[in-house]
């Protein structure tokens, strides 16, 4: 397959892409095909970058509104208030079936162009995950609400995977405490990534291997976050959009925000969702566009400027092309054409609108609405059929 007449992010140029067998083969100035029979799709003002990283949410979380009804002091008030005045509405939710949320959190990732996504919690079930799902580390909730805490963390016999852990989430003395607890409590030294971190300072942040930064969560919650600017000079910082009980689910927006807050320069937020991440959670075969490394790779058009300026432009209704290990996972609507006189498999993919702009998506994803609107008509999915 070859991917011609791209901006890729860092490069200079036009580039022309060839991806076979789930890799990147060849980056190329000119366009040297002749006449292969393989597939090739012309783009226009296009740009792209690798399949983005998202470190931090909860797929089967991912149906559930924002859900707040004033800005907490820390995630426990936040807790105990909604399941106290939003009890029915989180409940609606909870009695669609499992595996139903989680093929839409999934699809959430996959329609921002989130090629891997390292899920928190218990170990999820997951059959034909069409990204990349982490879950080979140690999830724990967080203090207050993991049962025997320190125990699970000071598991001699466990392996030498990290423990992520919301820590710090809050504003008060307590969430700034419990850091300090948790790290005094680390006999074995376990590698330990945090997130949110809200209420951490430098010196504890030396402790951490990563510190998870989700801005559009903390600031609907909590109306502050991390201070990034500091943190970032003792520990990596990995960007996570959290679920959509507590952020837009649209990480772009969430980009733009962090962007926004100026603690990190344009090439660090990239960075933050590609190269920082892929050496994080050792998935080193993602981090570049290069030859090689594995064909996860986004291709979109973006509304105006160039380079980063155009990366942080863009929409989930930018997105033109979505590969997952070399497979086309989304692809556009102008890009139809040139795909089925290749005798592209298209019925396996489905047609969805976002904000007026038809995609093609693998799997079925018009079916999974009708089934999850049969247990909860009133859900709100941000795609149309």
């Amino acid at each position: 397959m070859w991917l011609n007449s791209v901006n890729i992010i860092g490069s200079e140029g036009m580039q022309h892409i060839q991806v076979a067998d789930g890799k990147i083969k060849s980056v190329a100035e000119k366009n040297n095909q002749g006449n292969s029979a393989e597939i090739k799709i012309e783009f226009k003002n296009a740009l792209a970058f690798p399949g983005l990283i998202n470190s931090h949410d909860h797929l089967d979380f991912n149906l559930f509104p924002q859900t707040g009804n004033r800005i907490y002091n820390n995630y426990a008030e936040w807790g105990k208030d909604i399941h106290c005045e939003n009890k029915e509405s989180i409940n609606n939710v909870l009695k669609i079936p499992q595996h139903l949320r989680i093929q839409w959190g999934l699809y959430k990732n996959l329609l921002n162009g989130i090629t891997t996504v390292v899920n928190h919690g218990a170990k999820l079930k997951i059959s034909d995950p069409f990204i990349t799902v982490l879950q080979d580390n140690y999830s724990l909730h967080s203090i207050r609400f993991e049962k025997h805490w320190q125990l699970k963390l000071n598991n001699f016999f466990a392996k030498r995977q990290p423990y992520v852990i919301h820590i710090g989430e809050g504003t008060d003395e307590m969430a700034h405490k419990e850091i300090t607890t948790l790290i005094k409590t680390n006999f074995f030294n376990k590698s330990l990534f945090t997130v949110h971190g809200v209420a951490m300072d430098e010196q504890q942040a030396k402790n951490f291997k990563a510190l998870i930064w989700c801005p559009a969560s903390n600031f609907f919650l909590l109306n502050a976050t991390a201070d990034i600017k500091r943190l970032k000079t003792k520990t990596l910082i990995l960007f996570g959009t959290d679920s959509t009980l507590t952020a837009d689910w649209n990480l772009w927006n969430h980009l733009r925000l962090a962007r926004k807050t100026g603690m990190m320069n344009d090439s660090e937020l990239f960075n933050s969702l590609t190269k920082t991440p892929s050496v994080a959670w050792k998935q080193n075969h993602i981090r570049i566009i290069s030859v090689n490394k594995s064909a996860d790779m986004v291709i979109a058009k973006p509304i105006n400027g160039k380079g980063l300026d155009a990366f942080y432009s863009l929409n989930p209704k930018s997105i033109q092309l979505v590969l997952h290990r070399g497979e086309i996972r989304l692809f556009d609507e102008e890009i139809k054409d040139q795909l089925v006189v290749y005798d592209f498999p298209i019925s396996q993919f489905s047609k969805i609108n976002i904000d007026g702009n038809w995609k093609y998506v693998y799997g079925d994803v018009p079916k999974l609405i009708r089934e999850v609107k049969s247990y909860y008509p009133e859900v709100n999915f941000p795609v149309s059929i």
